[in-house]
């Protein structure tokens, strides 16, 4: 069983093609995410970035993150594999809180 069949399978997708669509907008978001960093922090700081400022910026990235990830399923046709996704993922962290408090 090759890489790609144990991800259509953990998935349920139906063929490889949306795993590799499903990759490609990790892919994309992910790239998009680094991209982005520097010219917002660049402007809203100008050449010294403190310290604290990439910190919070990591803190803040999460839910930029999580649009920019429904924002390129979409674009790719996979938006109700990442709803489901994200879904899953806020109930895990919920859950989490919930359970460490």
């Amino acid at each position: 069983m090759s890489w790609l069949d144990r991800l259509q399978h953990r998935w349920n997708a139906k063929n490889s093609w949306q795993v590799i669509a499903i990759l490609l907008t990790f892919i994309c978001t992910g790239f998009t995410v680094l991209l982005i960093k520097k010219p917002i922090l660049l402007f809203l700081f100008g050449s010294d970035i403190p310290l604290w400022a990439k910190v919070v910026y990591y803190l803040l990235i999460l839910p930029i993150y999580n649009l920019f990830l429904l924002g390129y399923g979409f674009l790719l046709g996979q938006f109700n594999f990442f709803i489901q996704f994200e879904k899953r993922f806020f109930i895990r962290i919920a859950s989490y809180f919930k359970k460490n408090r």
